[in-house]
């Protein structure tokens, strides 16, 4: 008989952990999941179809050992604008001298280089600033032609084969999704994934594209690191399922002071939706290659959880780091630390949206004010599609979520979501019969004991999607 693992997290925050070289074999995934991540993500930028496949494979068999959902997030790479070659590997940019970008596939040198995107010689005008090796360099387009862009070196430094190329004021007329991402995100669907992650999303129309390929089959995230996305915030997150702060090309795109207001900006944004909202890149980096956060990662990881973000997400740390368990298990600790302090939840209660006038949102905020009122020890929801969860967690309840879903997908998605305890079990029909049952699982699930007072929210009729119109308070027995 298959002993079963029992999990409950002591946050609400969730944690996001990436895969890699460094977090690839079962071992090394159990550790992470014990230490507290609770979704999975695969970056598509690195490694083959294979790798991830087996990837896929030891977290499913992960959940089957643990019997919990656990999400994956396939993040797929997006348009990747490069330079092309030098003929030495190598040059060095001198302020306040001239350069060529052009489309000639030559070896480049001091003078130009190739620029083999002509959407950004069609969209650039002069004036138009150019920012190569994740912003370390940067130019002035003084004119432009057909087949080149003049450009003046406005800081200068060395540069190299292949790097990157950011226009951090000009819409580029480049879909999000290229021919790799298509074959990627091909291979992510049909893998079941649960999420996946948009790169470099600029208007409503990429997230519109991605969510007709994907047909339902997974949540899309848009991964806001532009510019122009901020600029059509309203309507990407109003087509978005998920929306994560992508620090890293954002904080190329935009002066360091704005980093910290869009990161704001967008959390308060997805929370007055009731949208998962990720805040990622950079959080613990120094221990890609340490076995202990800066105090300042640390405060910033704190002020993620204090802005209210769904889940905070482990890159390099975790893929490549030398320190995968340690960055988890500090990221961990840091989360849980903060959600103690009265401070923190004060926040919360301050910081919460107004319900919609809608009969589901009326009910969530009813759960979580009866729930306070005679101090019960969960909110229990039943969800086929993960609206009813996703309700409640918008009202940021003291008590923890249990959430129960006859679906398996549904049940991993809401691994994301703040303060959610996703459960699989069997479908429900009457409400006398989803109370009983929530009484059993928050006693096998570790969030009660007998006697203890529990709030039960659902939908009627049962299976019929967003039908939240119901609510019972139980004690447990």
């Amino acid at each position: 008989m298959t002993v079963r693992h029992k999990l409950r997290r002591r946050r609400r925050t969730k944690i996001i952990a990436t895969l890699g070289p460094a977090s690839s074999t079962p071992e090394v995934l159990s550790r992470l999941f014990q230490a507290g991540a609770d979704v999975f993500r695969l970056n598509f930028s690195h490694g083959s179809h294979d790798d991830h496949a087996a990837r896929i494979a030891m977290i499913r068999d992960l959940e089957k050992q643990f019997d919990h959902p656990i999400g994956i997030l396939a993040d797929v790479q997006g348009p990747k604008l490069r330079v092309g070659r030098f003929s030495g590997g190598r040059i060095q940019l001198q302020t306040g001298q001239p350069f060529t970008l052009d489309l000639n596939p030559t070896p480049g040198d001091a003078r130009r280089v190739n620029l083999p995107h002509p959407e950004i010689l069609a969209a650039a005008s002069i004036g138009t600033t150019l920012l190569l090796d994740d912003g370390k360099l940067r130019l002035r387009v003084t004119r432009v032609r057909d087949d080149h862009l003049e450009t003046i070196i406005t800081v200068g430094g060395p540069l190299s084969d292949r790097k990157g190329v950011n226009v951090p004021d000009t819409v580029l007329p480049i879909p999000a999704l290229t021919v790799k991402d298509r074959e990627d995100l091909a291979f992510a669907l049909e893998h079941g994934v649960e999420y996946i992650g948009l790169s470099f999303v600029q208007r409503a129309e990429d997230v519109a594209e991605a969510k007709e390929i994907a047909a339902g089959r997974a949540w899309i995230m848009s991964k806001l690191e532009k510019p122009q996305a901020l600029e059509n915030l309203d309507a990407i997150m109003a087509l978005s399922d998920a929306v994560m702060v992508a620090r890293g090309d954002l904080g190329v795109e935009l002066p360091p002071e704005e980093v910290p207001l869009a990161q704001k900006r967008i959390v308060r944004a997805a929370r007055q939706l009731g949208k998962p909202v990720v805040v990622a890149t950079q959080m613990l980096e120094s221990m890609i290659s340490a076995p202990a956060p800066t105090r300042a990662e640390a405060s910033d990881v704190a002020s993620a959880i204090y802005d209210g973000a769904d889940a905070v997400m482990l890159s390099a740390e975790t893929a490549a780091g030398a320190y995968p368990f340690e960055a988890v298990n500090i990221m961990d600790r840091i989360v849980a630390r903060v959600e103690q302090d009265p401070g923190w939840r004060a926040i919360v209660e301050a910081s919460r949206p107004e319900p919609e006038r809608s009969m589901a949102d009326a009910i969530a905020a009813a759960a979580r004010q009866v729930a306070h009122t005679i101090g019960a020890t969960a909110i229990c929801t039943f969800t086929d599609s993960g609206s009813t969860a996703l309700r409640a967690a918008r009202e940021r309840p003291e008590a923890p979520i249990l959430s129960m879903s006859p679906s398996d997908q549904t049940a991993r998605r809401l691994a994301v979501v703040w303060g959610v305890h996703p459960v699989v079990t069997a479908q429900t029909h009457t409400m006398t019969e989803t109370v009983a049952k929530a009484t059993r699982l928050t006693i096998s699930e570790g969030f009660a004991t007998h006697g203890d007072t529990i709030v039960v929210i659902a939908g009627i009729p049962f299976g019929v999607v967003g039908t939240t119109n119901a609510l019972r308070v139980a004690v447990v027995k």
